[in-house]
């Protein structure tokens, strides 16, 4: 069995047969999926769909391209979102400025709220880093962080062990099989400890260049994990089963959810 901790199962991309592509990746193995809420809107959305589909579980926080739209009372909306049975994790959260859809001022504002919230439930950080690394590790290590995931993980080694250090977790995307822009990451997969390693699939975004033949949508779907798998297997010289066993286990330990054998046909 596998677990993809990164779905945006609310993109629009998936309005037409989102009940489908869960059960597409029940019948793939992927017999949990981890869905990122971005902002209060789709957290909330997701904890809906969690509660009609079993296998599913949710993430809930504000990305910083969200960070310049909050509510004046988006924190208290997040706190009670936060205390809701389905939601495993605080965040999408983080810098992004590469991109910059929000004031950095106002994303470390909106970050740092949501880091002293999961320290206060005790939940995992869910984190999202571009170009902004330096300033989201100091801010990380005064918010005394250590429990949570760097999601879609792209950055070198140094990067890598930093996050490492913290206790963090590293969420492998389809980004690895790519060969124009994922030699780097390919070479500091093997710095990651058996422990620490997740697999996820950033659905509907990032489809694994690997994979043959191409569904003519280009869509990513969280039943195409196991391709994603076979790169990461090839690369850390473990089979599948080893690594599906690892996975899985990690994704229970850090989120602390506990799927059975049940989720896989329901």
């Amino acid at each position: 069995m596998w677990c993809d901790i990164g779905v945006n199962l609310f993109s629009s991309q998936f309005d037409s047969d989102r009940a489908a592509v869960v059960e597409r990746a029940a019948l793939a193995g992927v017999a949990q999926l981890v869905l990122i809420g971005s902002d209060i809107d789709e957290s909330r959305q997701n904890i809906a769909f969690c509660q009609q589909h079993r296998g599913c579980c949710s993430t809930a926080g504000v990305h910083p391209h969200q960070a310049a739209n909050v509510r004046p009372d988006w924190l208290i909306q997040l706190q009670e979102l936060s205390r809701q049975a389905e939601v495993i994790s605080i965040g999408e959260c983080g810098l992004d400025f590469n991109r910059d859809f929000s004031p950095r001022e106002q994303q470390q504002l909106v970050f740092a709220e949501q880091l002293q919230l999961a320290r206060q439930y005790g939940k995992p950080v869910y984190l999202h880093e571009r170009d902004a690394f330096t300033t989201q590790l100091a801010m990380l290590k005064e918010q005394q962080i250590s429990h949570g995931v760097t999601h879609c993980f792209t950055g070198d080694v140094q990067q890598l062990k930093a996050y490492l250090d913290l206790g963090l977790y590293i969420g492998i995307t389809g980004w690895v099989c790519d060969e124009r822009r994922g030699e780097a990451l390919q070479q500091a997969l093997r710095y990651i400890p058996s422990d620490r390693l997740l697999l996820e699939t950033d659905a509907p975004y990032l489809l694994p260049r690997t994979m043959q033949p191409k569904p003519k949508s280009r869509r990513n779907e969280p039943a195409y994990l196991p391709v994603i798998a076979q790169m990461v297997a090839r690369l850390t010289n473990r089979t599948m089963d080893e690594l599906a066993t690892l996975t899985w286990h990690n994704s229970q330990r850090l989120f602390g959810f506990q799927p059975t054998l049940s989720t896989v046909y329901a």
